[in-house]
């Protein structure tokens, strides 16, 4: 028994380990979504599941920007922010952290930032993300959103690529 003990920290490990090592060529695909972009950033975006948007370089940049129109950065700051809420609801779960059901109860507010020089053509983009959550614990709330960087796809895919500042709020 005493033999058992002194391995489960190497199975945890290994667990961990494994977790981390995910391959996304060979894992099986779950969902897939097309988009298709046609004139750039004042062209149009279309999407496989209904997506109809129009493009507009924001007037920050120079453009004519819009009211009804986006751009890839707010494309990808809803996208984040709405994958990272969906895997911090599953990683609540196995952590016995009780999510609020209200929809106003549990809110993350993404910003991407396009960085670098436009004229050299050496872009990038930084990620600021808060995450608001009511009636759970700040601490638990923290644990939870470090947690879900490991599960969640933007996260995992922007990881040591795309640097991510996130604040906590517990409401």
């Amino acid at each position: 028994m005493s033999a058992v003990r002194a391995l489960r920290p190497l199975v945890r490990q290994s667990a961990a380990f494994a977790q981390r090592r995910f391959n996304s060529s060979s894992a099986p695909i779950l969902y897939s979504a097309t988009a298709v972009a046609q004139g750039a950033r004042g062209g149009t975006i279309e999407g496989s599941e209904g997506l109809k948007v129009s493009l507009a370089m924001p007037k920050s940049l120079g453009g004519p920007g819009g009211a009804s129109k986006t751009n890839p950065e707010e494309l990808f700051a809803a996208g984040y922010g709405a994958c990272f809420q969906s895997a911090m609801n599953l990683v609540a779960g196995g952590m016995g952290i009780r999510m609020p059901r209200k929809t106003e109860d549990s809110i993350i507010e993404t910003t991407v930032h396009l960085v670098g020089d436009l004229k050299k053509g050496d872009l990038g983009i930084k990620v600021d993300m808060v995450v608001k959550v009511k009636g759970v614990d700040k601490a638990d709330l923290e644990k939870l959103v470090e947690k879900t960087k490991d599960v969640c796809p933007y996260s995992r895919a922007t990881k040591g690529n795309v640097v991510t500042d996130v604040k906590v709020i517990s409401l």
